[in-house]
């Protein structure tokens, strides 16, 4: 079943490569999204895929930038057939 996610992540996480190490790691997983930087400072994450996928990338970032992030809260969102994953503006 295809799934999205929206995940937004706070701490230091601007400025410290997660954007680049999350679309690094999206090309491990057959999923599709974006990450982007948020004026709030916070990092916004969409993924979307098979369930299982997408949880296996989120504890891949989190696994990955954990010293860089505070707080995590992730939001269940509608699916929308989005196609690649990438750094969006």
């Amino acid at each position: 079943m295809t799934v999205c996610k929206r995940v937004l992540y706070s701490g230091r996480v601007q400025g410290v490569g997660f954007r680049y190490t999350a679309q690094r790691l999206a090309a491990s997983y057959p999923v599709a999204g974006y990450v982007r930087n948020l004026p709030s400072g916070e990092v916004e994450l969409v993924a979307e895929g098979e369930d299982h996928v997408v949880e296996a990338f989120l504890a891949a970032v989190a696994q990955h930038m954990a010293g860089y992030i505070s707080n995590t809260t992730v939001q269940d969102a509608a699916p929308t057939g989005q196609r690649g994953f990438r750094i969006r503006q």
